[in-house]
C-alpha cells in the first residue's frame, strides 16, 4: 500500500461503513476516531481536521499549562492532519475494519512525533542513506482487567503466570492459545514477529518485530503496543509496557536494532576487513549515539518511572557504554553478515514513544557521522563495574533529562527548536505531576512513625 488510490480501493472493498484513524501523541498513545467511509475517502486526497488538544494534553488528558502549541490560550482549534496511505491495514479484532495513521501537517507538525522522525529520516537520505530498524519489546501480562486494577489500587496484582521462567518452553506451550493469538494478530496486521518468548519474570514476554525501513518500523511498533493491549483485554487479561512495575523484577525494554544502507542498497555498517566487521561509518554512528545519549535520554526514557529501570544489575544500562555482543551496555554492537551487522540501542524503555525513540537513536548516529566522531573503548565484561571513562553517566531523573534536552544544541539542530521546547516542557510537566502526588510508599513509611 503506497498510494491514496490503493488505500481507497482497499477501503471500498472492505465493506465497512466506517474507517478508524489514529494520531500517535507525544506519549505514544494512539488518539483515534471512526469516520464515515465517504469522509475518509475524501480525506485521503484533501486531508482531515483534528482538534489540536491532542498535542496539548498528557496521558491522563490533563491540559498542559506550559506549552505554546496548544492549550486553553489557543481555544483548541482544529488543525490539519494528513492521512498516511501506506499505514493502511485491517483490524482483525474490529471485524477487519480499515485503519489509518494520521500525521500533523499544519503548524503542529513541528511537534508531531511522526513528523519529527520523518525529518530525521530525510536527514539520513540527504547523507545518502536509507534506514533499517526493528523494535523489540518486553511486556508484562496480568490476570486482571482495567476495572480490577483500579479497584485494587494497582497493588497485589496477579501476573498471568507465576515465577521467573525465562525462555520457558513450558510456559509458552501452556499459554499456546495466547501466543498463537499474538502471532496471528501481528501477521494479519502487517507487523509480523521474528520472535516471541517468555522472558525472566512472572507473566513477562518478549516480542521482536521484523525489520523494516525506518518509518514503517516505528509505525509497527506504535500499533503493536496498542493492539497487544487490546488483544490482552479481549482475552480477559492486561498488558503493561510501563518501564518497571515492580522493584522485584527487571523492567521492560524497548530496544531498537538499527543499521544504514547506502544509495546502492549496500549495508553500510559492514566491513569484513575491520575488527568485528565494524565499518568506519558504523563506528562514527555509534560514537554519535554514545556522545548524545545523556542529552537525548528524555526521548527514550520519557516517564518518571523510566528511571527506576536504569539501575545496575537489572538488564538495563546505567551509562552511555558500548560493547561487542555485550547486553550490559547501552549500545550493543552486533557483528554478523552484511545484512545482520547492526547496533542494538538498549537504553530505550518499552514506555518510550517509538517515533521519538527512533528519532533519538538515528539522529544521534547521524550526528556522529557528520562530525567524524570516534567511540570510547568497548566494554569487556560488566558495564556496571567498568570505569566511567568508557561511558558518560546518564541523568538520574526525568527532570534532569528534560533539562539536558532543553540545553542541547545538538537536539535543536536534529529535531528543531519547536520540538525540543515542546517536548522538554511536557517532560517537566510530568515531573511536576509526580512531585504533587502522595505515594503509597510515603504513607507506609511516614504515616504513623513520623
Amino acid at each position: 500500500m503506497t498510494t491514496a488510490e490503493q488505500a481507497a480501493e482497499l477501503v471500498r472493498a472492505s465493506g465497512s461503513t466506517h474507517v478508524a484513524v489514529g494520531y500517535v501523541d507525544v506519549d505514544g498513545v494512539i488518539r483515534g476516531k471512526l469516520l464515515a467511509r465517504a469522509k475518509l475517502l475524501g480525506a485521503l486526497d484533501h486531508g482531515l481536521n483534528y482538534c489540536n488538544v491532542v498535542v496539548g494534553w498528557d496521558s491522563a488528558d490533563d491540559v498542559y499549562d506550559n506549552v505554546t502549541a496548544s492549550g486553553y490560550h489557543t481555544g483548541f482549534p482544529d488543525t490539519e492532519v494528513r492521512v498516511v496511505p501506506e499505514s493502511c491495514r485491517l483490524l482483525p479484532l474490529d471485524g477487519d475494519r480499515p485503519f489509518f495513521l494520521v500525521e500533523m501537517s499544519g503548524p503542529e507538525a513541528r511537534v508531531c512525533p511522526r513528523a519529527t522522525l520523518g525529518r530525521v529520516i530525510e536527514r539520513a537520505r540527504s547523507l545518502g542513506f536509507e534506514v533499517s530498524a526493528a523494535f523489540e519489546y518486553e511486556l508484562f501480562l496480568f490476570d486482571e482487567t482495567p476495572r480490577s486494577v483500579r479497584e485494587k489500587g494497582y497493588r497485589d496484582l496477579r501476573p498471568l503466570a507465576p515465577g521467573p521462567f525465562g525462555y520457558s518452553v513450558l510456559r509458552g506451550s501452556a499459554s499456546a492459545e495466547l501466543y498463537e493469538a499474538v502471532l496471528d494478530l501481528c501477521e494479519r496486521m502487517g507487523m509480523p514477529l521474528e520472535g516471541l518468548h517468555e522472558e525472566s519474570g512472572p507473566g513477562v514476554m518478549e516480542a521482536a518485530i521484523a525489520v523494516d525501513d525506518g518509518m514503517p518500523a516505528a509505525d509497527k511498533a506504535a500499533l503493536f503496543k496498542t493492539f497487544m493491549k487490546v488483544l490482552a483485554q479481549r482475552c480477559g487479561a492486561m498488558a503493561t509496557f510501563m518501564s518497571r512495575w515492580s522493584t522485584q523484577w527487571p523492567g521492560n525494554g524497548g530496544h531498537i536494532h538499527l543499521s544504514l544502507r547506502d544509495s546502492r542498497g549496500r549495508h553500510a555498517f559492514h566491513d569484513a576487513g575491520r575488527p568485528h566487521a565494524m565499518s568506519d561509518l558504523m563506528r562514527r554512528f555509534l560514537a554519535g549515539q554514545q556522545a548524545l545519549m545523556p542529552e537525548l535520554l528524555a526521548m527514550v526514557a520519557p516517564t518518571v518511572n523510566s528511571y527506576t529501570r536504569l539501575v545496575p544489575g537489572h538488564w538495563a544500562p546505567t551509562s552511555s557504554s558500548w560493547g561487542v555482543e555485550n547486553r550490559t551496555c547501552a549500545l550493543r554492537a552486533i557483528p554478523g553478515s552484511p545484512a545482520a551487522q547492526r547496533i542494538e540501542y538498549r537504553i530505550a524503555g518499552a514506555d518510550a514513544n517509538p517515533y521519538l525513540a527512533l528519532a533519538a537513536a538515528l539522529g544521534s548516529g547521524l550526528w556522529g557521522i557528520e562530525r567524524g566522531l570516534e567511540p570510547s573503548e568497548p566494554v569487556v565484561g560488566s558495564a556496571y563495574e567498568a570505569p566511567r571513562a568508557v561511558g558518560e553517566p546518564l541523568p538520574a531523573t526525568l527532570w534532569d533529562a528534560a533539562q539536558a534536552l532543553r540545553g542541547s544544541p545538538a537536539a535543536r539542530d536534529l529535531f528543531g527548536e519547536p520540538f525540543v521546547d515542546h517536548f522538554a516542557a511536557t517532560r517537566e510537566w510530568e515531573e511536576h505531576a509526580y512531585r504533587r502526588a502522595v505515594t503509597s510508599w510515603e504513607l507506609e513509611r511516614y504515616f504513623e512513625i513520623i
